[in-house]
This record gives C-alpha cells, structure tokens and sequence, in this order.
C-alpha cells in the first residue's frame, strides 16, 4: 500500500453507471461479458482492476476506452459523455493494452515515441524535451535506434507506457503493466506508476493478475466475477475484513486431532517433523481462547502462535468463493 500521496481533488476522473455489455451469439443464447456494473475513479487515484479470467474487465476497460461499444450505460470521463461523444471523452485518456502490444515493432524505440507524440496532435519540436526525459527516466537512452521487435520483453513494457504518457493525457488505463517482467524490472515499473500519481497527479486504472502488484501500487480495489462488482473498497479496509482472524498454531508431535473441523474453522492441518500446524480462521478473541482451551483439554502442547496477515491473493479468492458459495 503506498504512503504519503499528495492530497487530491475530490472531482471524478471516471464515472461508470450501469454498464453493460452483451455479445449475440449465433443460434444461442447471448453472452453477457459486463452486467449492470458502476463505479467511479477519482482525480489522482489508482484503482486495482481484479477478476479471473472472464470476469469481464477486459470488456469494461475497452468500453471506457472507445475500443468496445457498451450494450447499456454511462461512461463519462472527466465529464464528458464517452459513448456518445467517444472521441473528445478519450482525447484526455492513455491506455497499454495487454502488456506490450501498443508499440509498432518495426520502429525504433525513438520512432514510437514520435509517432505517438504527432498521433495526438503534438508537434516533435513541442515533444522532444519529454521524449528525452522518459528515455532517461526508462533508462531506454541506450535503446532508442533499436526496433521495439529485438527489445526485451521489460524493454518493451517500458516502451509502451513512454508511449501512452508521450500523449500527455491525465487518465491511464494500464492492463497488466508488470507482465513478463523479471522482478527487478517490476519493481523498478510499480515504482515509476505509483510516482505517476504522487509527482504527476495522474488518475491510474490497473488491471493486473499480479495480487502483490495490486497491493503494492493500488489505493483501491474493484474486483469482479461473471461480468458483476463484488467488491469495491481501500485495500486496507479489504485486508482488515478479510484478514483479523487468521492464525497458525503449532503444536508438539503429529496431532490427530478428531473432529476439530467440525468446531472450528480449521482450514488446513499439516503433520511434519514431530509438529503439527493448524491454521484456523476464527470469529473473535473468544473464539480464539475456546480454541486454545480445547487444545489444552486435549493434552496437545502447544508450542507457538502466529497471526497471519492474508495477502491480496488470499483475499481476491475468498472474495470469489463466497460469491460463488451463494449462487
């Protein structure tokens, strides 16, 4: 979770209000990728884009950004209607699609970031100072009369977002910003996007299977399934919900331990070296002693106690499996 961001303007970057998209489907019935969803990005803010594969925020981002036309709905970005006036809402908006395939190959690095430049109206006297500065800032300096094709795969993630900041837009999209890079680059890449936001003011949406990504980068989290939101909250607040209750408990010798399942919400017992380790997720501190009562009944010795903190791929799953328990 990032510390110490500038304080932002309380204004909408993005407002998405039931938003729908549906696919016919030839001779059956039609595919529902994005059911009736809303939500909003404020100005400043990164928000994590979660859900497996399916879930529908690859379609959702698309509609934001003109690439997909919505069945239903309002998208406005920064007050501008983005369906029925797609072209001055996504004027102010940057997206890198699917890691790396916003970037001509053929180019050079230099040629990339020029051709995008004078595609968005800016003239290269007007861009060169930037396009020298996110050379440097990518370390690409080395890199730019080399075609993005014979890149390396970190090279090219650098490329492509270079390429949707050259536009100088105030809105990102990224999807999977990090993927396929080695995890010095990743870092060095989650660094640069959280200081798009505490040094440039930029409003991030971030979609990305990388949990650690999310929680690393991202304020909030929206994470969806089956085309639905089911949850839209601070990854704090998530983490607090998810997470105060979960302990491991390691007793001496390899524990038996009959129908403590059935009392308890023990959701893993392993038996190694003479030790048993017990994870339980429990209700309340009462519960938490019921428990340790129980084991001292028992006669099981227990050697040690750890509160665990659930990450955020924990927590995206649960998230899931509830949905889905209720169904």
């Amino acid at each position: 979770m990032t510390q110490g961001r500038t304080k932002r303007s309380t204004e909408k970057s993005l407002t998405v209000n039931g938003l729908e998209k549906t696919y016919p489907q030839w001779r059956k019935k039609s595919t529902r990728a994005v059911d009736g969803i809303s939500f909003s990005v404020d100005e400043g803010e990164i928000v994590g884009f979660l859900g497996p594969n399916g879930a529908g925020k690859t379609t959702t981002i698309k509609c934001i950004c003109g690439l997909v036309e919505p069945t239903k709905g309002e998208i406005n970005i920064f007050g501008i209607d983005a369906v029925n006036d797609t072209r001055k809402a996504v004027s102010n908006t940057s997206a890198v699609l699917e890691g790396n395939r916003n970037i001509y190959w053929r180019l050079t690095t230099r040629e990339n970031l020029e051709f995008f430049a004078r595609l968005h109206g800016r003239r290269l006297k007007e861009a060169e100072h930037e396009i020298k500065s996110l050379l440097k800032r990518f370390d690409l300096q080395e890199k730019e009369d080399v075609p993005a094709r014979k890149l390396s795969r970190g090279m090219q993630q650098k490329l492509a977002l270079s390429c949707a900041l050259i536009r100088g837009t105030d809105f990102l999209l990224l999807d999977e910003p990090t993927l396929g890079l080695d995890v010095k680059t990743s870092k060095e890449m989650r660094e640069f996007v959280k200081r798009l936001t505490s040094d440039m003011g930029k409003t991030i949406l971030l979609s990305s299977h990388d949990m650690n990504v999310v929680e690393d980068v991202c304020e909030r989290v929206i994470i969806m399934n089956e085309g639905k939101i089911l949850a839209n909250d601070s990854v704090n607040n998530l983490k607090d919900v998810f997470n105060v209750h979960l302990y491991d408990f390691i007793l001496k010798g390899e524990q038996r331990l009959p129908r403590l399942k059935e009392k308890y919400d023990v959701t893993d017992i392993q038996r190694k070296d003479g030790k048993t380790k017990l994870r339980a997720s429990l209700k309340d501190s009462d519960s938490f002693y019921d428990l340790i009562n129980h084991l001292q009944k028992k006669d099981v010795k227990l050697e040690e106690v750890n509160n665990l903190d659930k990450n955020m791929e924990e927590i995206f799953m649960e998230v899931i499996e509830k949905e889905e328990a209720v169904r």
